[in-house]
């Protein structure tokens, strides 16, 4: 099952690429197309109604199965099925049988889990290593590394580690309350609390009663002033506490804009070490224990093409080895160079950036100074939202290159001259006011890096 999902993933990157199929059509005819199982040559898929088998098989079958062709390297013919229609009931019960049994086993066995164990250590992160597994056996008592800050660039490990250590303390204390929690998660919580009106005691309580707090890319708190003050106050109880931290990020506390100074202390008052990427030897090393992992034999020459090829991301490697275990289960052939080459071409398609537009902008606009898309567009004036829109026009300008006239009607309609006003209120006050500029270049290098959320 998960394999004919790997597969088909690399389908729909293959009809999406070009404008072959546009975003809209993907999302809604592509995307809720539940991939089975390969009989065959049959690729047999559930729909959700009649109406939408009609219009796959009318639309999209053409392009699907010369997708499965140059994905397989050979013709495949598309099966829809309604779900809950009947036809495919005995079939669908022993397939969901056969998913739960490979769920159990990889459960049980661990073969996926992020532990210590299938870490793989090199030059580029043995120090971080060293700190996590201490922290994790309990010898750093509090102290020594808290807060322990990892950063690094994304897919290199952070999370891995981050889970690691909450894996080896849950075995050695099942009594642990350990809070794993990404920055944005932490600073939407607390929105919805606010935003709704609730009791934000809950909120406290749940935080600030953790023995363990793990913080994945802390970073989305800055610009955030009350998100970055609860944290604030969490992080002393904690500390004073003798609870342990370990946050990571995509750069040191030093690197972080709109960071209060106050929370900067402490994010450097304990161990801060990063994870570069790994060097060649590392890379062949994470192949060959993720195929080690799922069974597979990847011959030495295709392991090295591999590493040589995917040089800045541990989740690129694995996603590689886990895309030829596809290929070998449903091709029935062993791994080769010349899959090697489909598998990273299909990858490197995958993890294009975004195409920047407006809405990803307006976004992360509102974001950062705490108000809705809706508010950057609509009429009201209030000074955090008038300074959130004119940054919006100002690099909705600056970033796409659109016509005044073309900004204008993007948000709301405006006239040409409230445009023109906006950029030239930014660009001016980027002079001045340093927490403006440091505002825009989080925005920008945040879009243009395509990791925009």
């Amino acid at each position: 099952m998960n394999s004919f999902e790997e597969v088909f993933d690399a389908v729909k990157a293959y009809c999406t690429k070009d404008g072959k199929v546009g975003d809209i059509a993907r999302n809604l005819w592509l995307d809720t197309l539940k991939p089975m199982r390969l009989e065959g040559t049959d690729a047999v898929f559930y729909c959700a109604s009649e109406f939408q088998r009609s219009v796959v098989n009318n639309n999209y079958a053409n392009l699907l199965q010369e997708g499965f062709a140059q994905i397989l390297g050979f013709p495949v013919q598309l099966r829809l099925i309604v779900q809950d229609s009947g036809e495919d009931t005995a079939a669908a019960a022993e397939q969901d049988q056969n998913t739960a049994d490979a769920l159990e086993k990889t459960v049980n066995d661990g073969e996926y889990a992020y532990t210590f164990d299938t870490f793989i250590v090199g030059g580029s992160n043995q120090f971080a290593y060293a700190a996590c597994t201490s922290i994790a056996r309990g010898d750093n008592n509090g102290n020594t590394y808290n807060p322990l800050f990892i950063y690094g660039p994304s897919g290199l490990g952070k999370t891995h580690l981050l889970t690691a250590i909450s894996h080896e303390m849950k075995k050695r204390n099942p009594q642990l309350k350990i809070i794993y929690v990404t920055g944005e998660t932490f600073a939407n919580e607390l929105i919805e609390a606010i935003s709704q009106k609730k009791d934000t005691s809950k909120f406290h309580e749940k935080y600030r009663s953790a023995d363990v707090l793990l913080v994945d890319d802390i970073q989305f708190i800055s610009g955030k002033e009350s998100t970055q003050e609860e944290f604030f106050h969490t992080f002393n109880m904690l500390h004073a506490a003798g609870k342990q931290i370990v946050l990571t990020s995509d750069r040191p506390p030093r690197d972080i804009k709109i960071l209060e100074d106050r929370i900067r202390t402490r994010f450097e008052s304990g161990l801060i070490t990063d994870i570069s990427m790994p060097d060649f030897e590392t890379r062949v090393a994470i192949i060959r224990r993720k195929a080690e992992l799922l069974d597979l034999n990847i011959p030495d020459d295709v392991a090295e093409f591999i590493a040589n090829r995917l040089k800045t991301n541990i989740r690129q490697l694995e996603g590689a080895v886990k895309r030829l275990k596809a290929l070998k289960s449903l091709a029935d052939s062993s791994p080769s160079i010349s899959m090697a080459q489909s598998v990273i071409r299909d990858i490197l398609t995958d993890e294009q950036p975004t195409p920047v537009t407006v809405e990803n902008i307006i976004q992360e606009v509102s974001n950062l100074y705490g108000v809705t898309a809706e508010d950057i567009r609509s009429k009201k004036r209030s000074q955090q939202i008038s300074n959130a829109r004119k940054v919006a026009i100002y690099l909705v300008h600056e970033i796409t290159q659109m016509t005044l006239a073309s900004i204008g009607e993007e948000f709301g309609n405006r006239d040409h001259s409230t445009i023109v006003y906006a950029v030239k209120y930014v660009e001016k006050n980027m002079k001045k006011d340093t927490n403006l500029r440091d505002a825009i270049e989080t925005i920008t290098k945040t879009i243009r890096d395509g990791s925009g959320k």
